[in-house]
């Protein structure tokens, strides 16, 4: 029953901490028993037990569960299977949007050797814009995942494609995570090439497009400051934040210090 199936999924996390804690005792059984089930249930025919299943494995991924051989070995693999250009539909985009989310959890040679080609991929299906969506509105936290150099060589010419894709969505999403992407260049392809970009969705021809666009300006223009100076920093939840100066630490001493931050949009889907 594909009810006994979702509950077992919900139970893996706590019986994988117990394992964990008590290693000496069960030293193989979550890799032996636990973790070849949940990877069988990302392909499993009822989407509430896939569900089910992806949301225990980010779990996993989150607490740091899962060798690092497991990833490479077993969850990578059924993935790249699952988002495949041939995929059934509604698989892909789950797929996608699960390679999306264990991303920030992974190594980033994982996510460059393993995941990056496939998200490029994804990027140009003509197919589903379900899933060129996903792609952009998670665009900025696969280029933090990646670093500069794999985000300028490889998914900055794919962030063109999507700021000037055909379905206003796709374009409103690039403008929302257009920070964040930023932050992760150089400061000559910030402005040679991304200032012109943004340029063209301020003056996009849809209204939502436009209005994201402004919403983003204030952010987009804080990743040309020198860091250092400007005491702007990017917080891991993607949020942009000012650090205060030395002196105003000091003056304030006795009271507790606050942080100005400013919303980047870069996790808006």
């Amino acid at each position: 029953e594909p009810t006994v199936r979702t509950e077992l999924m919900e139970q893996v996390p706590p019986i994988a901490i117990f394992l964990q804690e008590s290693r000496p005792k069960f030293p193989t059984a979550f890799f032996e028993y636990l973790m070849p089930v949940v990877v069988r249930y990302l392909t499993d025919v009822n989407n509430q037990v896939r569900k089910a299943s992806q949301e225990a494995l980010l779990i996993l991924l989150e607490q740091d569960l899962v060798a690092q051989s497991d990833i490479e070995n077993k969850v990578c693999p059924i993935l790249l299977d699952l988002s495949a250009p041939d995929s059934d539909d509604e698989y892909k985009v789950e797929a996608v949007n699960i390679i999306c989310k264990m991303a920030s959890m992974l190594s980033r040679a994982t996510v460059e050797h393993m995941l990056l080609p496939r998200f490029c991929e994804l990027c140009s299906d003509g197919k589903l814009f379900q899933v060129r969506k996903i792609c952009a509105a998670n665009f900025g936290d696969i280029c933090n995942a990646v670093g500069q150099e794999a985000t300028e060589r490889l998914l900055i010419p794919k962030f063109f494609e999507l700021c000037s894709d055909s379905v206003w969505g796709m374009r409103k999403a690039c403008a929302e995570c257009f920070m964040a992407v930023s932050y992760t260049t150089s400061p000559e392809v910030r402005r040679s090439k991304l200032s012109p970009l943004f340029i063209s969705l301020i003056s996009d021809t849809c209204r939502w497009v436009r209005q994201a666009a402004f919403q983003s300006l204030g952010p987009f223009i804080s990743t040309f400051a020198n860091p250092s100076s400007a005491g702007l920093y990017i917080r891991e939840d993607g949020t942009l934040s000012i650090r205060p100066s030395a002196q105003d630490v000091n003056s304030n001493s006795c009271q507790p210090s606050n942080t100005i931050t400013l919303s980047s949009s870069a996790n808006a889907t």
